[in-house]
C-alpha cells in the first residue's frame, strides 16, 4: 500500500494505537489542531489496528509498545513484513534501550517518550514525513552510545585477528590483497609454494573466509593502506 504525498493541501493521514484512553485522546485532538495531520482511526489495541490496517490507507501510524494484547513490537514487525511505505512512529512511556535499539531494527521510524513536549512531538512526526527519524534526545544518546560499543567491539575482534596471525601471514595476506598468486608469493617472500599453501589455510581459517576471493576482500577492508600496495 503506498502512502498519500504529503502536502499542504492533503494533511498525513494517521491512526494511534495506545490502550491508555486519556493519552490517546490527548494525541488525537493534538494531531487534529494541526493543518498537516488529521488522525482517521484511534484504536486501544494493536488487533484492532491489524483487523482493519488494508483498508485503512494511512500515512502515519504512532504505536505505543506496551500494550495487552500484544507488544508494539510484535506489531511493528509483522507490519513490517508486508509494509515498507508506511511511516511508523513509536510513542512510549518505555526507557529500555534494548527496545529502542529493536524498534529501530524492525523498521520504526522514531521512537519518542511520551512526556515529550506537543510541539516536539509535531515537529518530530512532520520531520518523519519528510523522510527523517524521529528521536528523542537521550535516544540520541542511546543509539550513539551503542554505535561506539559495536566499534569498539568490532576493533578487538579485529586485533584479535592480527594478533593471532604470524609475520609470514601477514605478508602472505598483503601479498594476496595485491593479487599475487602463490607462485609470486613464494618468489617475493623466499619460501616455497607449499609453504604459502599452508599460510593461505591458516589465513582463511583465521579470518572466517571461505574462498581466496573473500580473504582479498577482507584484507582490503581492514589492512592498511600503506599494505595494499
Amino acid at each position: 500500500m503506498m502512502s498519500q504525498p504529503v502536502t499542504q493541501t492533503s494533511p498525513l493521514r494517521v491512526a494511534v494505537v495506545d490502550d491508555h484512553p486519556l493519552f490517546r485522546r490527548g494525541v488525537v485532538e493534538l494531531l487534529n489542531d494541526s493543518d498537516q495531520m488529521t488522525v482517521v482511526a484511534e484504536y486501544d489495541n494493536a488487533q484492532a489496528l491489524l483487523d482493519q490496517l488494508a483498508t485503512s490507507d494511512l500515512d502515519l501510524l504512532i504505536l505505543d509498545l506496551q500494550m495487552p494484547d500484544t507488544s508494539g513490537l510484535d506489531v511493528l514487525k509483522g507490519i513490517r513484513a508486508d509494509n515498507d511505505e508506511l511511516k511508523i512512529v513509536i510513542l512510549t512511556a518505555c526507557e529500555d534501550h534494548e527496545k529502542l535499539l529493536a524498534a529501530l531494527q524492525y523498521g520504526a521510524n522514531g521512537y519518542l517518550q511520551k512526556d515529550t513536549p506537543p510541539d516536539a512531538i509535531l515537529d518530530q512526526l512532520l520531520a518523519v514525513a519528510a523522510g527523517k527519524v524521529a528521536l528523542n534526545e537521550d535516544a540520541v544518546t542511546t543509539l550513539a552510545g551503542h554505535i561506539r560499543q559495536h566499534h569498539t567491539e568490532e576493533e578487538r575482534q579485529l586485533n584479535a585477528i592480527f594478533e593471532e596471525m604470524t609475520e609470514r601471514e601477514r605478508e602472505t595476506l598483503s601479498c594476496i590483497a595485491r593479487g599475487l598468486n602463490n607462485k609470486l608469493i613464494a618468489r617475493e617472500l623466499g619460501i616455497s609454494d607449499g609453504t604459502v599453501k599452508v599460510y593461505v589455510k591458516n589465513l582463511l581459517r583465521k579470518v572466517n573466509a571461505h574462498s581466496r576471493l573473500e580473504l582479498a576482500a577482507w584484507a582490503h577492508k581492514n589492512l592498511p593502506s600503506d599494505q595494499l600496495n
